[in-house]
């Protein structure tokens, strides 16, 4: 979102084919002179205000669109939806045009609204007697303010005469909402949650990004940026950072831990810094790496905790096997036999449950590389231990070797989490976290609706059977009538035969 200083300027330039070399749209929710109108009595009450600065007339978003938008969707029709959905939420006139960037590879909307709304009917103010306002529009109380040494009123002053209007007002005050920083995040939400309904593949669907989560936003090099290359290196820092945090949700590490690592070792360090170094974004790469470096040290040891574990439980298993307990066969009464209750219909599978299968393929697809990465990390951890066990002459003719290996089985680690996090991406999932969210609410799904299908079959399955075998046996002793029907239309055809 911008603040615009002319906003008459703004809606000509984004409107105009002249100026636009790929303009598909312009839609408009009320006609040109508002704007005009709009403009002046802003100017006009920032001007009474003596506030300092510039006046804002208007606000503008520019929202970015998926790229299939223009194969599927009429551009004006489009344009229409995403305007009137606006003024429907907010209340307030706007005007909108959409766009393709040169190389068209950015198709987007440029979305200017008022802060004010506009008043069914003027609110004017007529003066009970002569009022006198000075060069920069003030209210001053005597006519002696405004002369000049000669006695005549001063250039840029003025006079209202008893009876003339003095303020007319045609809009509300400016609405605070539009001024708060919650504001722009409700309208990602908002427009976000309308291209996920349009878009057709899910892979295409939009995230907002969240800033108080266990991940690091990596930021956007503008054209001609002079800093492009510091930005850059960040964006690899933080992308390292995100892969981590993407393994260790693998790895079965909880969300609140990684957090903590994030606040401790991240967010904490980066205040220490600014507050004792200055600004030095150099620092950014130290202060990542050693997080990452914790995190990682983190999850080897869960990993290993959990192969312990899981070899304990299995050699206990073996040991002792665990006997099947048999439930006691329930015999039914005379009065349950003879008041048997009406079978309710079988449980149906919910579309939660229904999309576990599909969860959990790519759940052991995650497991299934997370545990090669940690075989990989086990191999550079014994080179490096055998690099760092090297005495004497060996140092020198065998430790560059080991280091060699040691490097390009670090570039394989980097490779392989590359990975790990490009598999949700491929199913369409934002990260990790999003993924395993949604496949944990799907598991329980699939075991609430496993469970309820397993009570039915113990209280209803072998009588739902029975009743089944019944009515078979009942169809075949009686079978349908429609032979019987084809027999007496033969006979009646036989006697209209006969009496021919």
């Amino acid at each position: 979102m911008s603040k615009l200083l002319d906003v008459r300027g703004r809606i000509t330039y984004i409107s105009n084919h002249a100026k636009q070399e790929n303009l598909y749209a312009v839609y408009e929710t009320t006609d040109r002179y508002y704007w005009t109108e709009l403009a002046r009595f802003n100017q006009q009450e920032f001007q009474k205000s003596g506030t300092e600065g510039e006046c804002i007339e208007a606000r503008e978003f520019i929202i970015a669109l998926p790229e299939s938008f223009p194969n599927l969707y009429e551009p004006d029709k489009l344009l229409q939806l995403f305007t009137d959905r606006f003024k429907e939420k907010y209340g307030v006139e706007c005007v909108s045009a959409l766009h393709h960037n040169k190389r068209k590879t950015n198709y987007h909307i440029h979305l200017i609204f008022s802060e004010r709304e506009r008043l069914p009917e003027p609110i004017e103010k007529t003066a009970t007697r002569n009022m006198f306002y000075d060069e920069q529009g003030k209210h001053v109380r005597t006519k002696k303010e405004i002369l000049d040494e000669n006695g005549n009123v001063r250039k840029g002053c003025k006079i209202v005469k008893k009876g003339e209007i003095y303020e007319r007002n045609l809009f509300t005050a400016k609405n605070k909402l539009f001024k708060q920083d919650e504001f722009v995040d409700e309208v990602k939400h908002f427009y976000t949650d309308l291209i996920n309904t349009l878009v057709k593949n899910d892979k295409e669907k939009l995230h907002v990004f969240n800033e108080n989560g266990l991940y690091l936003a990596t930021k956007k090099i503008g054209k001609n940026n002079p800093k492009a290359e510091q930005i850059q290196t960040d964006n690899e820092y933080r992308m390292r950072w995100n892969r981590e945090v993407d393994r260790a949700i693998v790895s079965g590490m909880a969300e609140t831990e990684i957090q903590q690592i994030k606040k401790e070792y991240i967010s904490d360090r980066i205040k220490e810094s600014i507050d004792l170094f200055g600004s030095q974004p150099e620092r950014f790469g130290t202060i990542l790496m050693s997080a990452v470096a914790v995190l990682a040290m983190l999850i080897s040891k869960v990993l290993q905790k959990a192969r312990e574990l899981s070899a304990k439980l299995f050699d206990t298993e073996q040991i002792q096997p665990q006997m099947p307990v048999q439930e006691p066969v329930h015999q039914p009464s005379e009065k349950e036999a003879q008041t048997k209750p009406k079978i309710p219909p079988k449980p149906i599978m919910s579309a939660e449950a229904t999309a576990y299968p599909k969860l959990f393929k790519i759940y052991k697809e995650l497991k299934r590389q997370n545990k090669i990465i940690f075989e990989a990390e086990k191999e550079r951890n014994a080179l490096e231990l055998e690099r760092d066990a090297l005495k004497g002459l060996a140092k020198f003719t065998k430790k560059g070797e080991l280091q060699s290996k040691i490097h390009r089985k670090n570039e394989e680690i980097d490779i392989l989490k590359i990975g790990l996090s490009g598999i949700v991406r491929r199913y369409g999932y934002q990260n990790v976290q999003n993924f395993y969210r949604i496949y944990h609410k799907s598991h329980s799904a699939y075991i609430a609706y496993r469970e309820q299908e397993a009570e039915w079959e113990k209280i209803y399955g072998k009588d739902n059977q029975k009743q089944d075998r019944q009515s078979v046996l009942e169809r075949l002793k009686n079978p349908p009538k429609r032979t019987t029907d084809c027999q007496q239309q033969m006979t009646v055809k036989s006697k209209d035969r006969s009496a021919r």
